[in-house]
C-alpha cells in the first residue's frame, strides 16, 4: 500500500494540518485541502484523520505542544518570577511569522469550537494550562494579592494577550509588534508585575 511506502507522510500531513488551517481558516480545512499541501492523496489523510473534527484535534495539539515546550524553556531560564512572566507572555504576543501562524491557528481553531463540545473541552484543557502559568506567576510576583485577586489579575493578563495576539491577524496596522509589546509594557505597569515594580 501507498501508505507504507512513504514514510514521511505522518509529518507532511500533520504539516499541512497546521499550514492549511492557519492560512485559510476551519471552513478551508477540508481532506482535500490537506492532500494537496501534503502532496498525497486524499486516502491517505483519510487513514490518518478521519474527519474534519480530528484535523482539528490535530491541529489544537499541535498548537499546544509548540507553545507548552516553548514557555518551559523560557520559564526555566528566567532567573526571577518577574522575568518568567515577562518572557511567557511575549512569546504568547504576535510578533514574529511563526507566532501570527500560531494566533491565526489559534482563532481558527477557536471558531470551529464554538458549536462543538469536543473541540470546546480541548480548547479549555490547552489554554488551561497557559492561565494556571499565568496565575502562578502573578501570585509569585504579587503575594500580597489574595487568591481572587491573583485570579482577576491573571484573567487581564490573558485576556490581554489573546485579545492583541488575535486582533493582529487582521489588523497589523494597529496591532503591530512595536505597538503589542508598548502595550504589554503599559499593562505590566500598571498591574506592578514588570521589572521595575517591587511586591
Amino acid at each position: 500500500m501507498a501508505r507504507t511506502k512513504d514514510p514521511d507522510a505522518q509529518a507532511r500531513i500533520s504539516h499541512a494540518v497546521w499550514e492549511v488551517l492557519g492560512e485559510r481558516g476551519p471552513h478551508g480545512l477540508t481532506l482535500r485541502a490537506v492532500a494537496e499541501q501534503a502532496g498525497c492523496t486524499t486516502g491517505l489523510v483519510l487513514h490518518r484523520f478521519p474527519d474534519k473534527r480530528a484535523l482539528l484535534l490535530h491541529a489544537r495539539d499541535l498548537l499546544h505542544e509548540r507553545t507548552a515546550e516553548r514557555t518551559e524553556a523560557l520559564e526555566a531560564a528566567a532567573e526571577t518570577p518577574r522575568d518568567a512572566l515577562n518572557a511567557v507572555l511575549r512569546q504568547a504576543l504576535s510578533l514574529t511569522d511563526e507566532t501570527r501562524q500560531e494566533a491565526r491557528v489559534w482563532l481558527g481553531y477557536l471558531a470551529a469550537a464554538l458549536d462543538d463540545e469536543v473541540l470546546a473541552e480541548r480548547h479549555r484543557a490547552g489554554h488551561g494550562v497557559f492561565v494556571a502559568r499565568t496565575r502562578r506567576l502573578v501570585a509569585e510576583i504579587r503575594p500580597e494579592l489574595t487568591e481572587a485577586e491573583v485570579a482577576a489579575t491573571a484573567t487581564v493578563v490573558v485576556g490581554f494577550i489573546e485579545g492583541v495576539s488575535t486582533l493582529s491577524t487582521a489588523d497589523d496596522d494597529h496591532y503591530d509588534a512595536a505597538a503589542q509589546l508598548a502595550a504589554l509594557d503599559r499593562l505590566l505597569l500598571v498591574l506592578g508585575l514588570d521589572e521595575t515594580s517591587h511586591a
